[in-house]
């Protein structure tokens, strides 16, 4: 980065920024909106089956538009489609705010999903300022503003889910259009003109995406293992609030807190502990090391009783947010400069087809589980299953290769990185 460092670092602070406040915005929703939706729908059940399908729809959008953003980011730069992606998600929130039914709401989860795509291009602008050997502490970084913003959010957004279950919505519209203006006052371009490469409609597709996977063979394998673990992540959206409702009787409130604790050991870990981990066992070992923690976390939330097994089981969830920043690690040093927005583009496709399926498939599981005459201790199978995929993806992890240290990385300019949602 040379001497590029020093003009570079409001845009550095600025991600940090952009990302806490996003998740402060998700955060303020996620404990209120299954509630909503139950107000709808009636029944833990119904709005089991309806909280999944909401989701599924969200990754759909997401599968469609983020290789189009990270295409367009490539072409025009990062700033303008961040800048966008912030305007369009205020309105996306002001949208379920006044939601009078169901469908509106339904309408405003999709086109969520389209403007919360622009985080494969967040992503793109620190590998285009970041040195090949400081990606896995940068994006432990970015993996603490995560942490951070839902430390605030879900707290935020059962305190005030208590008041009304609208007013947690109007807080998220309003901080994405604070993200906006910020972002138009101080944010600089990381990719220069040099750099960028033609948009193309063939190449931004879903297919065309996730076939550059396939031609770029080093990173396929830790694709799939991105895409197998972000498939179990998706069960935390789809069930938990319900699940803690249904299993624990807490409220919004009570899901926020907890929320909040995980997201202090998000901020220890990715923030604090995941550079020195890396230096200290490598990337590879980093990764194997953050799926046995989730695998085991989610088998500690399926068998959840109380709130006591929560002291235990959400520090090792924390420890799973290593896995995100030892993979974009691994990765974005094995492709080139003008196509980081590419591969960004082509995980997120891959994240959201998980996506697609997962949240379906938990909040069926949920909601067949949840039905009269079936025993509360089987509520927690969803997280079994969740369990059982980071397994598999666990054992994907053990044929990676580590990157040895002074491999050389692709081209990169003297002066001129993944994943949607935290993992709580």
């Amino acid at each position: 980065m040379g001497g590029s460092h020093k003009r570079l670092k409001p845009g550095v602070l600025f991600i940090f920024i952009t990302v806490c406040l996003d998740m402060v915005a998700l955060g303020i929703a996620i404990p209120v909106l299954p509630h909503l939706i139950q107000g709808f729908v009636g029944t833990v059940s119904a709005a089991g089956w309806w909280s999944g399908l909401f989701n599924s729809l969200w990754g759909l959008t997401q599968f469609g538009c983020s290789p189009i953003l990270g295409a367009l980011s490539d072409r025009f730069g990062r700033r303008p489609i961040i800048l966008l992606s912030n305007l369009g998600l205020a309105l996306d929130y002001l949208i379920m705010a006044i939601a009078p039914n169901l469908w509106c709401l339904l309408i405003g989860r999709v086109l969520n999903g389209v403007t919360s795509s622009s985080i494969t291009t967040a992503y793109a602008y620190i590998s285009d300022i970041s040195e090949p050997d400081e990606r896995a502490q940068m994006y432990g970084y970015v993996g603490a503003a995560f942490g951070l913003g839902f430390v605030l959010g879900p707290t935020l957004g059962g305190l005030l889910g208590d008041i009304d279950l609208r007013l947690p919505f109007w807080i998220a519209g309003l901080l994405s259009l604070v993200n906006a203006i910020y972002g138009a006052l101080v944010l600089p371009e990381s990719l220069d003109q040099a750099h960028r490469k033609p948009f193309s409609l063939k190449d931004a597709n879903p297919v065309a995406s996730i076939l550059f996977l396939w031609r770029a063979k080093s990173v396929m394998r830790m694709a799939l293992i991105s895409m197998v673990s972000n498939f179990a992540h998706h069960v935390i959206p789809a069930t938990f609030v319900l699940y803690a409702s249904y299993r624990l009787g807490w409220g919004q409130r009570e899901v926020g807190l907890a929320m909040a604790y995980y997201a202090v050991w998000a901020i220890i870990v990715q923030g604090g502990l995941t550079g020195i981990v890396v230096k200290t066992i490598g990337e590879k070992a980093t990764l194997v090391v953050g799926l046995l923690c989730g695998t085991l976390g989610f088998i500690s939330y399926g068998y959840n009783t109380n709130w006591h097994i929560f002291l235990f089981s959400i520090p090792l969830m924390g420890f799973w947010g290593m896995t995100n920043a030892a993979l974009q690690s691994l990765m974005t040093t094995r492709v080139k400069v003008d196509e980081q927005g590419l591969l960004q583009g082509a995980l997120s496709s891959l994240m959201s087809l998980s996506g697609i399926i997962a949240p379906f498939v938990f909040g069926y599981i949920l909601s067949v589980m949840t039905r009269p005459g079936v025993d509360k201790v089987w509520s927690g199978t969803a997280f079994f299953a969740a369990a059982l995929t980071l397994l598999v993806a666990l054992l994907m992890s053990l044929g990676v290769r580590d990157r040895a240290k002074g491999e050389p990385a692709p081209p990169k300019a003297p002066n001129i990185h993944h994943d949607g949602e935290p993992l709580f």
